[in-house]
């Protein structure tokens, strides 16, 4: 799975992060390291790729419930393509 090792760091210093950032903040991840902690997604964002470029990065929210999206994959198309 991707970023699998970034997934586990941040739930491993979740506890940390709330303590010490509260929550809403945005945390930088690469590998095994907590890199920084950021006020918006943008600027997390933007210093992940300045500084890893491709490297996988993981940018997360900080919090203590985290809520969950679902996205379906049921798209339908109203218009028939054949002709």
């Amino acid at each position: 799975m991707a970023l699998e090792k970034e997934l586990e760091t941040y739930k491993s210093k979740l506890p940390e992060l709330l303590a010490n950032e509260g929550e809403g903040k945005f945390a930088l991840i690469h590998a095994d390291q907590l890199v920084d902690v950021f006020g918006t997604y943008e600027d997390a964002i933007k210093d992940g790729y300045a500084r890893f470029k491709l490297e996988p990065f993981l940018v997360k929210q900080i919090e203590s419930i985290e809520n969950i999206h679902f996205v379906s994959r049921l798209l339908t198309c109203p218009i028939s393509l054949a002709k």
